[in-house]
């Protein structure tokens, strides 16, 4: 709310670096489309993978995790959830499930946040969709593993004002387009997470509104590319920036370009993954095998075939298999037992 009070959003420079960023990410945006008229098969494939990546990673952020060969299951609904973390896992993929489908009819409001909290714990015991009903804080564990306080958030009391007033705030801001819509995504995600209005579950819903207001801002790619993993891979530079970002927020005396960075970072890297497997893949066979190769790049020099398997979520063993039969046939890598347990060794050259 604070980044939207007074014109401030309005009145924080911007450099040219990050003009030269929105420059790109528009052309990103508008090469999207040709690649679905081009390569459906591929898009598809990409998508099943975005989805488990995204329910997973987005989770995992918040130290909910799911056994690799449940995920996507989970995900595909393949299989019901058995304890608490699938069943929040099972929550997130409903939302974005929502997303992917309706996202050009959802209009953005209170009751749709709240929904779409209920609708992350529904499978659990616990009931979400209320405000939170006592204060919190974000906190965090220092060296010696004491917590902290990091940044005190707005009232139990006063989080209904603040969030109509939030979603009144961007929306009139949107409407008037006095700047780029990725200025004001990013400022809105940033005031929700100081406002931070539940008890629990508040990373997860910004990242699904981030999601939500990319999509109805012609900026797709998180369809096929997730977000929510590229977050996970670099989340301490994301904590970092809203650590700065959020730093005199309550006296409207923050710095909103940390944020910013990042944000438009992130989305960068989005694009750039997107148009370079889209680019190197020619058929959805191809492109599990490509993505098998590239998880297999960020190994360690050895590692197991289920090291392998939970990074590349929604591949088949058999596919697996044949994967690293072409490694090791083009002696990249070579195997050092027997059976499924055994381990394998990266080879240079």
């Amino acid at each position: 709310m604070r980044s939207f009070e007074f014109d401030y959003l309005q009145e924080t420079p911007v450099n040219h670096s990050q003009v030269m960023t929105i420059r790109a990410l528009g052309e990103f945006r508008g090469r999207q489309g040709l690649y679905s008229e081009q390569s459906p098969e591929v898009l598809e494939t990409l998508r099943r993978v975005a989805m488990v990546q995204s329910a997973e990673s987005s989770n995992r952020i918040e130290g909910i995790t799911v056994a690799p060969g449940r995920v996507d299951r989970i995900v595909m609904q393949k299989a019901k959830p058995k304890d608490r973390s699938e069943q929040e896992v099972a929550g997130y993929r409903d939302v974005l499930a929502d997303i992917h489908t309706n996202y050009n009819r959802i209009q953005l409001s209170s009751h749709l946040i709240r929904n779409w909290h209920r609708t992350l714990y529904r499978y659990t015991e616990e009931t979400g969709g209320s405000w939170k009903k006592k204060d919190n804080a974000i906190l965090e564990v220092g060296s010696d593993g004491r917590q902290f306080v990091r940044f005190q958030t707005v009232s139990a009391l006063a989080t209904p004002e603040f969030m109509e007033r939030l979603i009144a705030l961007f929306n009139q801001a949107l409407d008037q387009g006095k700047a780029d819509p990725l200025f004001f995504i990013a400022s809105f995600v940033l005031d929700f997470e100081c406002i931070h209005p539940f008890w629990d579950g508040n990373g997860r819903i910004g990242r699904l509104l981030t999601l939500l207001l990319l999509y109805q801002n012609g900026y797709e790619v998180g369809r096929y590319i997730s977000l929510e993993r590229i977050v996970e891979e670099s989340k301490e530079t994301y904590y970092e920036a809203l650590l700065k970002s959020s730093a005199g927020w309550h006296e409207a005396h923050h710095d909103l370009r940390p944020c910013w960075n990042y944000f438009l970072g992130m989305l960068t890297a989005a694009y750039k993954e997107f148009e370079d497997r889209v680019g190197a893949i020619t058929s959805a066979r191809g492109a599990k095998r490509e993505m098998v190769r590239r998880a297999f790049n960020r190994l360690p020099e050895r590692f197991k075939i289920a090291d392998l398997r939970q990074a590349c979520p929604g591949v088949s063993y058999p596919t697996l298999q044949r994967a690293l039969a072409d490694l090791r046939k083009a002696g990249k890598v070579r195997c050092l037992g027997r059976g499924p347990d055994a381990e394998w060794q990266k080879e240079e050259g």
